[in-house]
Formats: C-alpha cells, structure tokens, sequence
C-alpha cells in the first residue's frame, strides 16, 4: 500500500525536488504552499503523513499544527531551520512527531517519514495479519499496542504516534529505565542526537495528558526521571 505525504511549504522549488525525489522512492506525493490550505488538506483524512514547514505565508505552519492537532492525530514532521531550537520545541511540545532541519536532503526526509509510517503502519497492511492483540498493563495504565490505543485509570488518551511510541516502549520495560537511545531509536525511528532535547518535551508531553493522578505514593511522577539513565515507568 502506498503511502500517502502531504507536503506543506512556500518554497516551490524544494517542493518539486522533495516530491520528485519521494514519489521515485514510491510513495504519492501532494503539495500545498501556504498555512491555511496546508492546514485544510491535512484535516481531510486523505494522507498518512504531513510534513510541515515552519515559516509560510497565510497562517504558519506552528499555527497549522495547532489547527492540526486540535483535530486529528496523522502523524506530523516540521521543517526547521538549522539550529532553531525554539521552533524545534515548540513544534514538539503542539503535538510534532519529529523535525527534520533545513536545508534537509530528500534521502534524509524519505528516512523519517519511513521511520514514522513504519511504527503506525500507515504504509503496511501487517496489522489485519497480526495475532491477536497483546495488552501491556502498568498500574493503572492499559496499552494495546497493534490498536495504538492506551487507557490510563479508564480515561482514553489523546496521544501522537511518537507519544504512543514512548509509552509503549516505557510500558515493555516498566520498574527500569529506559535510555533516551533506546527510547529515541524505538521511538523516533533514528538515534539520539547530541543535545536534542525531543524526548524530553514528549516524554513532559506525555506526563501532561496522564494527568495530575498520575503519580505515586510518594508524589513522585508516574513517569520518573532516573538522572544518567534516562526514564522509568513506575509499576504504581
């Protein structure tokens, strides 16, 4: 099954080189120019990924991922420009999946989205041929990973896909800590870089939409930092 891109940028040229390249490496490719269309397109269900700019005209594309995220959960990488690390956060902290800088290659941006695709298999048929459903239970947490669906004290969560991801891969692993490597590679689809601090707005994400019960005995969080090691979810 093909997978469908959405890609949203003022920049035509890059636009043709990036969708050019993609759909040689198979997937269908459609282009939107500016905020509000790109925002529009992306909520009509028709793509299993956006891939959003960050500066456009009209709305930006933090703006878009906002309307975006307000209303569905396809999954979302944002163009950044090198270095910026205040967009970079803020795409992640509305509900980003992943960034990719700019000026990025078609190699690097056909990678990610693979990455992406292949933990929500956006690009496969595996799901109809999976056994049946494992359900992973931390405490008060339920997680059946092939629905990508997770209940904390019987209330659903809202989550993206990498937020999915990491508490999956916090609930395979729960009473020990799971490194940001670990968690990133299995997470993210691509190893940790040096001072990327993406796992950490997920992983406060992630703690934000559990809740305020979300805690143990003690009042430390469900979710701890273990300082060196990386995360650790609490068996409650």
């Amino acid at each position: 099954m093909t997978a469908r891109v959405l890609l949203v940028d003022d920049d035509v040229e890059l636009l043709d080189l990036l969708r050019d390249y993609l759909t040689r490496d198979g997937f269908a490719v459609d282009c939107a120019h500016d905020g509000p269309s790109g925002a529009t397109a992306a909520l009509s269900g028709c793509y299993d990924i956006v891939v959003l700019d960050v500066m456009m005209p009209g709305i930006s594309g933090l703006q878009a991922l906002g309307q975006i995220r307000a209303a569905s959960a396809v999954p979302v990488i944002m163009l950044t420009a090198r270095g910026d690390d205040t967009d970079r956060i803020v795409g992640l902290e509305l509900g980003a999946d992943d960034y990719v800088p700019k000026p990025c290659t078609p190699r690097e941006l056909a990678a990610r989205l693979r990455a992406i695709l292949k933990r929500v298999g956006a690009a496969t048929v595996t799901l109809a041929a999976t056994a049946a459903a494992q359900t992973l239970v931390a405490g008060a947490l339920s997680i059946w990973p092939s629905q990508r669906r997770a209940v904390f004290d019987g209330r659903a969560l809202e989550l993206t896909s990498t937020e999915f991801s990491l508490l999956e891969a916090l609930a395979r692993h729960a009473g020990r800590p799971v490194s940001k490597t670990e968690l990133s590679e299995q997470a993210l689809g691509r190893p940790l870089s040096r001072f990327d601090r993406s796992i950490d707005v997920h992983i406060s994400s992630i703690r934000h939409k559990l809740g305020p019960t979300a805690k143990l005995a003690d009042g430390r969080p469900l979710i701890q930092t273990v300082i060196r090691k990386g995360y650790q979810l609490s068996l409650g």
